[in-house]
């Protein structure tokens, strides 16, 4: 529907086009209800007009800044008349498992029009969701000063026992 956006897809090779779609999206702030109409008659013989939109929510995208390992999006205050005037953007923080929902209801033809492959590079799998760790046997032990002939747990034990 998008003439810049079908211009986007033209692209064959998946880098270029992934970059060409990135591109004429980066604008958008609004998940467009894009309505179409269409003619039914009634039972009564009157002829009714049914809207169908694209699935678009309506809603605003927000602005997603990083901050050190942490993303937050901020939505910025519509200018209408149910708003108040002076309201601050809203600031929430975008979780791994929001992230990873948001990933998930991509669609196996979206992921193909954004240049990606459905079979070695879904976008919710750029999420790490299992971490896989050694057993301790396997895993190296180290020397300790001072200590004759002593073994150390190596740095890898300690910080996975941070993590669990």
């Amino acid at each position: 529907s998008n003439p810049a956006f079908v211009d986007a897809l033209r692209s064959r090779d998946p880098k270029k086009r992934f970059e060409n779609v990135w591109r004429v999206c980066k604008p958008k702030m609004v998940c467009e209800k894009e309505e179409t109409a269409e003619q039914e008659e009634g039972p009564s013989g009157d002829v009714k007009k049914i809207k169908y939109n694209h699935g678009g929510c309506g809603n605003p995208q927000p602005e997603i800044r990083r901050e050190g390992l942490r993303l937050t999006g901020t939505v910025k205050a519509s200018k209408g008349e149910d708003r108040e005037e002076g309201q601050q953007p809203e600031k929430k923080p975008i979780t791994p498992q929001m992230a990873l929902n948001i990933f998930r209801n991509i669609s196996t033809e979206d992921i193909k029009l954004m240049g990606l492959s459905n079979d070695y590079a879904r976008p919710e799998w750029m999420i790490l969701t299992v971490l896989p760790v050694p057993p301790p046997p396997v895993r190296p032990s180290i020397a300790v000063d001072g200590a004759n002939g002593m073994r150390g747990e190596d740095d890898l034990t300690y910080k996975l026992g941070d993590i669990i």
